[in-house]
C-alpha cells in the first residue's frame, strides 16, 4: 500500500482558510437572507450592458437551493464551467498539499476562455439573444 505524504503545515492553514470561508459564506446566505443583501456589478451600473460575470451572486444562490435550471438561467457561461473549475480545483489542491508540482493550463486554454467570456458578454446584450441575460424563471 502507498502512503501518500501531505504537507501538515499546508493542511492546517488549508483547515483555517476553510473554516474563515465557511463563516463568510454563511455571513453572507445570513444577510442576503435577512436583508436581501447583494453585491451590484459596477459594470452593470455605468454601462447598463451585462458582464460576463452578472448574475452570479443569484447562481450561487440558487445552486445553494439545488435550483439548477434558475442558476444556469442567472448565468450559463459560469455554469457550463463551473464543473470543470472544480475538477481543476481538487487536483490542483491534492497537489498542493503534497507537494507535488501543481498542474498549469496551457495558455491556449486561458485565451480560448477569455475569447468566450468576451463573446459571451457581447451576446448577452445583443436582442437576440436576450435569453443570455440574468433572468428569473416565471
Amino acid at each position: 500500500m502507498m502512503k501518500i505524504k501531505v504537507n501538515k503545515e499546508k493542511g492546517k492553514f488549508t483547515l483555517i482558510i476553510s473554516g474563515v470561508i465557511l463563516i463568510g459564506l454563511i455571513a453572507f446566505l445570513f444577510f442576503n437572507h435577512y436583508f436581501s443583501f447583494a453585491i451590484p456589478c459596477p459594470f452593470h451600473k455605468l454601462t447598463g450592458l451585462y458582464c460576463p460575470g452578472c448574475g452570479i451572486t443569484r447562481m450561487i444562490l440558487s445552486i445553494l437551493q439545488l435550483d439548477f435550471y434558475q442558476a444556469f438561467r442567472y448565468n450559463a457561461f459560469l455554469m457550463i464551467l463551473l464543473p470543470f473549475a472544480l475538477v481543476y480545483g481538487i487536483l490542483y489542491f491534492i497537489a498542493w498539499i503534497q507537494d507535488r508540482q501543481v498542474p498549469r493550463l496551457p495558455n491556449i486554454v486561458w485565451n480560448i476562455l477569455l475569447i468566450a467570456a468576451i463573446a459571451f458578454m457581447i451576446a448577452r446584450n445583443i436582442p437576440l439573444f436576450s435569453f443570455l441575460a440574468p433572468t428569473v424563471i416565471a
